[in-house]
């Protein structure tokens, strides 16, 4: 009776060890929007894991009709949808802030169960419209910038700065400002903005003294001002494998002390 005893911290202590070394990972996004007070605020971020291959926009090309309504709306709705269909990756979502929208000061977070010897969980992309405006918004062009897992499965990850000179117009309706035709600014329904049929490309910035930085809710909101930053965005692994690994071996020294202990 003594030996089946001494053997349940053991075994927990293995269990613990095991479920460590188990291929899953839980790895949360966090966005925290670095803008001023009275800068700018950013719709529910879209961020989707996969294999390299979805690409979210390119420079120079017209915007997808997906990528449009993000970019006018802040809908991620139909990125959502592209993003399935498209086979890259499997795990994807979108990341709300306290009130919906993530206001100057505050961070979104979500957490997202990974293999990290999968191909489709090896990078990481997002998007959201930068607002108040008519087509601005944040993304990565280049699928394979953000590394989370390497070949081997090893975390990287890491955290990045997305900075004012990095807002891109995508190119689909025109930088008028009127109330009507501008997100969080006066517009009633979606897609209501004047047409342009253009491409993308970096966004020239809001028009001086125009209505949107002459309303003092974005008197700070000039993203093309030097240092301006509109985000920061951090991929950490939860809980960390060093953490594991300091709690699960004094746990397993102690387990086979017991059970040695009760064998003499």
């Amino acid at each position: 009776m003594r030996i089946r005893l001494s053997l349940v911290p053991l075994a927990c202590a293995v269990a613990v060890l095991t479920s460590w070394q188990a291929p899953a990972a839980t790895v949360q996004v966090k966005i925290r929007n670095l803008a001023p007070m009275n800068g700018t605020f950013l719709t529910p971020v879209w961020a989707g894991f996969h294999d390299g291959s979805f690409d979210l926009y390119d420079s120079g090309s017209p915007a997808s009709s997906a990528l449009e309504r993000l970019a006018e709306d802040g809908s991620t709705a139909p990125l959502t949808a592209l993003f399935a269909m498209s086979g890259a990756g499997t795990q994807q979502g979108t990341l709300l802030g306290p009130m919906g929208a993530i206001a100057p000061g505050e961070t979104a977070t979500m957490s997202f169960n990974l293999d990290p010897l999968s191909i489709t969980s090896r990078y990481f992309s997002y998007a959201s419209m930068v607002i108040p405006s008519n087509d601005a918004f944040i993304a990565n062009g280049n699928p394979l910038a953000f590394t989370v897992f390497n070949a081997m499965g090893q975390f990287v990850g890491g955290s990045f700065t997305v900075s004012g000179s990095m807002v891109l117009d995508a190119g689909t309706e025109l930088n008028d400002e009127v109330p009507a035709n501008t997100a969080f600014f006066g517009q009633m329904a979606p897609d209501t903005g004047v047409t342009t049929n253009s491409v993308v490309m970096l966004h020239p910035g809001f028009i001086p003294g125009g209505p949107i930085l002459s309303s003092a809710m974005f008197a700070n909101a000039d993203f093309t001002a030097t240092g301006y930053n509109v985000a920061e965005i951090t991929i950490s692994e939860v809980p960390e494998p060093a953490t594991i690994a300091l709690i699960g071996t004094p746990l397993l020294l102690l387990a086979l002390r017991r059970y040695r202990g009760r064998q003499l």
